[in-house]
């Protein structure tokens, strides 16, 4: 092996450190390992039903009580770029175990919380101390595999990616109706301490290459500002009424100032604290813009149909759940094999197939109507599922398989990073661009009907069972519930589109695509 040169910047260690290195159990550590990484994607989306229980119990509004999951995103968004440095300064086994119990701890501060203010503060924390968790992850799924076998490593990490959040509310409602919302939290607790000590065991021993980099000051203070600016714009514009508010207007002027100044700087500096030239790797920029768009897509999906089923189609909480939910069973069934079998084929015409189904159910969700029924909202969930399940491991191996074993950490932080804000900005715009169609069709609808054409005065009365007043009422939540499912159709036929040309960002990549074959191309794991 050759000599192992200096580590480059925002790295975590050196390709030939953990070269070789096999866990007594790569089973059971991959067990623990998927642990954390499910207990912390979890935590993205578990307190979203439980938000008006949490704040009729801590004496909060449900404005105030937003900010548990704002909180968690902001910090979260801010840490994941620090991943590559932090794994350099810790190494990569210190780091996951430090911040496994930092997770378990900071749960149980939120568990314990008996205020708002000290569960968003508590919420924040455990953000924080979240961000490193996913990327490092994944970083060691792929050490302890060899070569051959890293695509069940990260077909593993896709399924949790994509199942953890749609069992985030469902096992958060449960919770919250049968015990009480602080379990939500606290259920993290022997989770995690059972992670952070069958990982801190297995990979006990592992040759980690650690530096005492220079710490980048001007990177972390504009990271934070600007990150920070940034998340809150996306979180807090739809409440705001955007660009209308100043409070929206100064965040946002704030969060371009300090990125640009943290672009320039990180871009020029010799030690930054986030290595920005991984973006020199064509197959990493190729399938990082892959992962955000698509991401940014799927989100949409994920955030868009619960809302519809509870608003216009008179859902609970639990039956959209329900109907929701099949898009993680077939992903569960077909991800082991996506995992074993993939290598076989090209990663570019696997994401292709995915992206194409996953057009083809946005298309069909865009010819939905008012009464549409159970079975065939699930139905549609349930074919989307294939195209989720051939979509995350072959774009994961994409971004990956250009960097080497120093880069992995720190490109799996930064992707992941950006598939964060990928999804914050979804969310923004989603929510947005629905109320502004919404807005229009409503306008279209009332503008073809009076009660003064003939005849309509009569129905409208028939509505209200002879009452005018109260005919015109229900009328007008017809249209407003025809309105909204017109607004929700426009956005799914546009998704379809946008799924179709992610493929052309895959096209971009080259061969080969074994994860981290830079690393194996360079003597690495």
């Amino acid at each position: 092996m050759s000599a192992q040169a200096p580590a480059a910047p925002g790295a975590p260690a050196a390709p030939g450190a953990a070269a070789g290195f096999l866990p007594p159990s790569v089973a059971l550590c991959t067990v623990g390992l998927a642990m954390a990484s499910f207990m912390q994607v979890l935590d993205t989306t578990i307190a979203n039903v439980s938000l008006p229980t949490i704040a009729g119990n801590l004496g909060a509004s449900s404005q105030q009580a937003t900010w548990v999951i704002t909180s968690f995103a902001v910090s979260t968004a801010i840490a994941l770029p620090l991943t590559g440095w932090l794994s350099r300064r810790f190494g990569e086994r210190k780091l996951f175990v430090w911040a496994t119990l930092a997770f378990v701890i900071t749960s149980l501060l939120c568990g314990l919380a008996q205020s708002m203010g000290m569960l968003v503060l508590s919420r924040a924390l455990q953000g924080f101390v979240a961000g490193p968790m996913y990327p490092i992850t994944q970083s060691l799924l792929v050490s302890i595999y060899p070569r051959e076998k890293r695509g069940q490593a990260l077909a593993l990490l896709a399924m949790i990616t994509v199942v953890a959040p749609i069992c985030g509310p469902i096992l958060g409602g449960w919770i919250t109706d049968n015990y009480s919302w602080e379990w939500i939290f606290l259920i993290n607790v022997p989770l995690g301490i059972f992670a952070a000590l069958v990982v801190g065991n297995q990979l006990k021993g592992r040759p980690e290459h650690v530096e005492k980099p220079k710490m980048d000051y001007v990177g972390l203070v504009t990271l934070v500002i600007g990150v920070g600016a940034l998340q809150l714009v996306l979180d807090l514009g739809n409440d705001e009424d955007w660009f209308s508010s100043m409070k929206i207007v100064v965040l946002a002027c704030v969060a371009v100032v300090a990125l640009t100044v943290f672009l320039i700087w990180e871009l020029t500096d010799k030690d930054p604290i986030v290595d920005l030239k991984l973006f020199r790797h064509r197959n990493f920029r190729a399938g990082t813009l892959a992962m955000v768009v698509a991401y940014a897509a799927f989100f949409s999906v994920a955030l868009l149909i619960p809302q519809w089923l509870q608003r216009d189609m008179g859902y609970t909480a639990i039956w959209a759940g329900l109907a929701t939910a099949p898009i993680g069973i077939l992903p569960v069934i077909m991800t082991p094999f996506v995992g074993k079998y993939a290598s076989r084929f090209d990663m570019r015409m696997l994401a292709t197939i995915a992206f194409v189904v996953l057009s083809m159910t946005s298309f069909l969700r865009s010819g939905f109507n008012l009464q549409v029924d159970f079975q065939h909202v699930a139905g549609v969930q349930l074919i989307m599922g294939i195209g989720v399940a051939l979509f995350f491991m072959p774009v994961l191996q994409i971004l990956l398989s250009d960097l080497d074993g120093r880069e992995i950490a720190a490109g799996s932080g930064l992707a992941t990073f950006l598939r964060t804000l990928g999804g914050s900005f979804a969310a923004s715009l989603t929510t947005w661009l629905w109320a502004r169609r919404t807005q229009v069709h409503h306008a279209d609808l009332t503008e073809h009907i009076s009660v003064y054409q003939p005849g309509m005065q009569d129905q409208v009365a028939a509505m209200g069972q002879g009452d005018l007043q109260h005919g015109a009422a229900v009328l007008n939540n017809m249209i407003n519930h025809q309105a909204s499912q017109m607004g929700f159709n426009d956005i799914f036929f546009l998704l379809g589109w946008i799924f179709l040309a992610i493929i052309t960002f895959l096209w971009l990549a080259k061969p080969p695509f074994g994860a981290g074959a830079g690393a194996a191309a360079g003597g690495g794991h």
